[in-house]
């Protein structure tokens, strides 16, 4: 996965970044695992499936949300060559990069808005 200005994932101090790697740093990129749950809905991991990408939910809706598990699930859609992943749990957020280089993938529930990247480019192993 990298975002449509070629940045790509990777982990940094136990943070996951997008960023621009080059020569022997290339070897730190994240690659995506992948785990369909329904059509267009995943879980998307990484760190070789270990980690779990989340969109943070309200500490008070946990004891009454049983679908806990739709913080970890994303709604991916496609619109030509990019991909979109948006909050099962949370709809309205989509997964995002900053303009900037190396700095925190996070949420936004802003998608059209200029500084921040959530179109992305999947290409899938």
């Amino acid at each position: 996965i990298w975002d449509v200005n070629q940045k790509i994932f990777y982990l940094r101090n136990n943070q996951l970044v997008a960023g621009y790697l080059q020569g022997p740093n290339t070897k730190l990129e994240e690659k995506i695992d992948v785990v369909p749950i329904e059509p267009h809905t995943m879980f998307l991991g990484i760190h070789g499936g270990k980690l779990c990408l989340a969109c943070a939910v309200n500490i008070t809706d946990l004891n009454q949300n049983r679908e806990q598990d739709k913080r970890f699930a994303f709604i991916r859609s496609d619109n030509g060559p990019t991909t979109s992943f948006e909050s099962a749990a949370c709809p309205g957020w989509f997964l995002c990069t900053s303009l900037e280089a190396d700095q925190p993938v996070g949420f936004t529930n802003k998608p059209t808005e200029a500084i921040k990247v959530t179109k992305f480019y999947f290409q899938q192993d």
